[in-house]
């Protein structure tokens, strides 16, 4: 197989014309492909008068020899990499002592998934519920303001990327090709076929549900458990080794090998892990707020003339400003189409995030503006900071807000000129059960609105009306990541001092996203089966 890069075709191609491209490339006819498939489809709108599709194809070919002799010396045609996934052992049965994944987030369902397909027959611990039943409460929350602490946009079956864009797309190197593993497994479960090509592939928050069903069955059928509303409070060392977990109905299960895929969410395991002595450390994270613009603009910044045009969608934006007092601001999980929702997990406390559907198709663009912290901006001084200052944003956020989960709401016009807003202008905020308009400014540190407020002009310069008065803020948003990192060996995946301890993805400060967070409960999954010790 030969793949072949930057094949570069018109916006409206025809079918006929990715063919004849990759001929002309190769030299070859249409009669000499033998196979096609497309690796990766993108589009660069840098000209946005001449916005162009961007492939990279896998084709075979007969004759192969004789064409790789011909494109000799071209850094765009090249042999395809085997991207299949192979298991690195099997079991005939389970291990007399089943491994334990405590959280059911993409992390502890890909690792669980890894382990049922290997024959672990893992049990899996989620304090939430199952996904359908954990919908019906989160909308408690944003249709009659009732919080359920168990089972909300953080906690149950799929994680926090379940109210989410979907997003399955990722920078990090993954030189073994899981992500293409997750895809696979995810297009088996129902997600659309395209998500294994399209350059910034997404699934939308009410396909997931169906999907993380589906994955469940399968783990489930392979012989692996699901215990859902099994909130593990306490973990059991003896020594440097890990023994079991304490349920919060006084139960204990034994285990050797346990792996911990919690979610950035999970205050109260955090302190649980760090009161049995398990190593952790502080992190850097972000705060800041969500801003909504009609997606026609953002749609007209980034396409041009071509803005709506059924084969781009929903225009999207990456958007970075180093400001003058040091810090960062970036645009954060973008979500085109989309909505912000509540997304907190403590009662009398406020969360933004952003959620969008399959169709991206709602009247607002949102992200997060967010700007970097560090521990040393924390006002303690202990590994659990970091959550103590979230926290007192949350609950600044929910007093400013009405203290009845009302978000505070500022538009921008108002931000940057430094007065509080009293009315919501023409860009209708998504946010659900309400916004309440305020000032920002009181909610957030100093140094995180002064660089925001730097920020905006500079982005506007990047995409006319970024800064338009009446694009709205909604505040807070905290949950960009874990705020501590739970430390592992680079080699045997284990907490360092914790032997049979494997912290994945975000909660443990490995991962940052859906498919992140999946690759990397593969990888534990691996470590944990080469190490089982029957």
């Amino acid at each position: 197989m030969l793949r072949i890069t930057e094949l570069k075709l018109p916006l409206d191609h025809t079918p006929e014309a990715l063919t004849a491209a990759i001929c002309r490339k190769l030299g070859t006819s249409a009669d000499d492909l033998l196979s096609l498939q497309v690796h990766r489809r993108g589009y660069d709108a840098r000209k946005k008068n001449q916005i162009t599709f961007v492939y990279t194809v896998d084709v075979a070919v007969r004759n192969e020899a004789a064409v790789r002799k011909r494109c000799r010396g071209d850094r765009h045609v090249s042999e395809a990499p085997d991207m299949r996934y192979r298991f690195v052992t099997q079991r005939q049965s389970p291990p007399a002592r089943r491994p334990l994944v405590i959280g059911f987030g993409p992390a502890g369902m890909f690792a669980a998934l890894l382990l049922a397909q290997m024959g672990f027959a893992p049990i899996v611990l989620e304090r939430g519920k199952p996904v359908r039943e954990r919908t019906r409460d989160t909308w408690g929350l944003w249709r009659r303001r009732e919080l359920n602490p168990e089972s909300n946009v953080q906690f149950g079956e799929g994680g926090a990327g379940t109210f989410s864009d979907g997003k399955l797309y990722s920078q990090i190197r993954d030189p073994k090709h899981y992500g293409r593993k997750v895809t696979e497994e995810l297009i088996l479960a129902g997600a659309p076929e395209e998500i294994a090509y399209v350059s910034k592939p997404h699934i939308g928050t009410f396909r997931l549900v169906g999907i993380v069903e589906r994955i469940r069955h399968q783990i489930e059928s392979l012989g692996g458990e699901i215990r859902f509303q099994s909130h593990v409070t306490a973990f059991r060392r003896e020594g440097d080794a890990i023994l079991g977990v304490t349920l919060a109905d006084g139960s204990c299960i034994d285990a050797s090998q346990v792996i911990l895929a919690i979610g950035h969410s999970a205050r109260d395991t955090f302190a649980a892990l760090h009161a049995s002595g398990v190593y952790m450390e502080a992190k850097p994270f972000s705060i800041g707020v969500r801003i909504e613009h009609p997606q026609s603009l953002i749609d007209h910044c980034r396409l041009g003339n071509a803005s709506g045009h059924p084969e781009l969608g929903a225009a999207d934006y990456r958007l970075v400003h180093h400001a003058s007092n040091g810090r960062a601001v970036y645009s954060f999980c973008m979500c085109p189409g989309g909505t912000v929702v509540a997304a907190t997990s403590e009662p009398n406390r406020v969360v933004t995030n952003g959620m969008s559907q399959y169709s991206r198709n709602e009247r607002n663009a949102n992200s997060g503006i967010v700007v970097n912290v560090e521990p040393t901006d924390f006002p303690h001084g202990d590994v659990l900071a970091g959550i103590a200052f979230q926290r007192e944003l949350e609950s600044r956020a929910f007093v400013a807000g009405g203290s009845n989960y009302n978000a505070p709401a500022q538009r921008v016009g108002d931000f940057l000129a430094g007065r509080p807003s009293t009315r919501i202008g023409s860009v209708e905020p998504s946010y659900q059960p309400g916004v309440t308009p305020t000032d920002l400014s009181n909610i957030l540190p100093d140094y995180v609105v002064d660089a925001i407020r730097e920020a905006l002009p500079a982005f506007d310069r990047q995409m006319h009306g970024f800064a338009m008065d009446d694009a709205v803020m909604t505040g807070v948003e905290t949950r960009t990541s874990s705020p501590v990192r739970i430390r592992r060996d680079d080699t045997s995946l284990q907490s360092i001092n914790t032997a049979g301890l494997y912290p994945t993805g975000e909660g443990a400060g490995y991962a940052g996203g859906i498919l992140s967070a999946a690759i990397d409960g593969i990888r534990v999954a691996e470590a944990l089966a080469l190490a089982s010790p029957d």
